[in-house]
């Protein structure tokens, strides 16, 4: 296995610098034994944690890892596993569902912690996230839900995701152990997490964010406005000028060389693109190349 750094977001909870993301692992259309090639590579490139939701692939992506993970079992003490709850989606696990929603309730936390634990076959989930904020959120019913799964050891961590720093600290304040993550869309096209406050928030609080979509949806590598063809031109001349052949790395870099220790989740199932990333960990860059990117995403000038 690779040396590659890891961040710690508590006492004993660290996951790997770079994470896998699973929302697309259904659409790979790989069997049960070339996801578990995929993550015993991933493995050895020094990437152990894996990010799930229970509602990826229509409720299927937790499962396809499950199966996997059973191939060879003792990976499950190699790994960190990820997973989010509280969208209720029209399923045919929820039948009755006319419309989408978000239940926060104590008994669904509960019951999606449970299924979640069926479909990875396993005791414990590392790091549970509740997945949006919402407009009918009680933060005590809630927090009873997180204490008692952590009490239970069904759950050892928890967190936030697309949380803003005011839902962040009203569930905080009523847990009895500290929110530990809050994962949320960070780029170079979307800056919104430095406008809103989060990352200073971040910093105060010595919370290590997650970034979904580090690469924007490929919206940076075929621009369609201004904004999107001016951030690309000032990642090339950068990559120009730190010598680096792929775009995605610099990407990840300017992620990665922000103080506040971001971590990049990548989506995909194919292992160069993997391996840029990991790459993309021993990539030094100035100040001023982070802040070109910068501008060049706000299209203006500091104040």
């Amino acid at each position: 296995m690779l040396n590659t750094p890891r961040i710690k977001l508590a006492e004993d909870l660290e996951l790997s610098r770079i994470v896998q993301g699973h929302w697309r692992l259904a659409d790979w259309q790989i069997s049960v034994e070339e996801i578990l090639q995929h993550t015993e590579q991933l493995i050895e490139l020094g990437i152990t944690s894996f990010d799930h939701a229970d509602i990826y692939g229509n409720y299927s992506c937790e499962k396809l890892f499950g199966d996997a993970l059973q191939l060879v079992r003792s990976i499950r003490d190699e790994i960190k596993i990820i997973t989010k709850c509280g969208i209720k989606l029209r399923s045919d696990r929820f039948p009755s569902q006319k419309i989408k929603t978000y239940d926060y309730s104590y008994d669904h936390i509960v019951s999606s912690v449970e299924y979640s634990l069926k479909n990875f076959r396993t005791d414990r989930i590392d790091l549970l996230l509740l997945h949006r904020p919402a407009p009918f959120f009680n933060p005590e019913e809630v927090a009873r839900a997180i204490n008692d799964l952590k009490k239970q050891g069904k759950v050892l961590y928890f967190g936030v995701s697309n949380f803003n720093p005011q839902q962040f600290g009203i569930l905080d304040a009523y847990c009895d152990e500290k929110l530990v993550t809050n994962q949320v869309e960070i780029s170079p096209y979307c800056l919104e997490h430095f406008n809103n406050g989060n990352i200073d928030f971040f910093l105060k609080e010595k919370i290590k964010p997650m970034a979904w979509s580090p690469l924007a949806g490929g919206k940076i590598f075929t621009p369609e406005g201004e904004k999107g063809r001016k951030l690309l031109t000032v990642l090339t001349e950068i990559s120009e000028e730190l010598q680096v052949n792929v775009l995605e790395k610099v990407i990840y870099a300017w992620l990665l060389n922000h103080p506040a220790q971001i971590l990049p989740l990548i989506g995909t199932g194919k292992l160069d693109r993997v391996k840029f990333a990991v790459e993309s960990l021993n990539i030094t860059m100035s100040l001023e190349q982070w802040y070109r990117i910068y501008t060049a995403s706000t299209g203006n000038e500091l104040p």
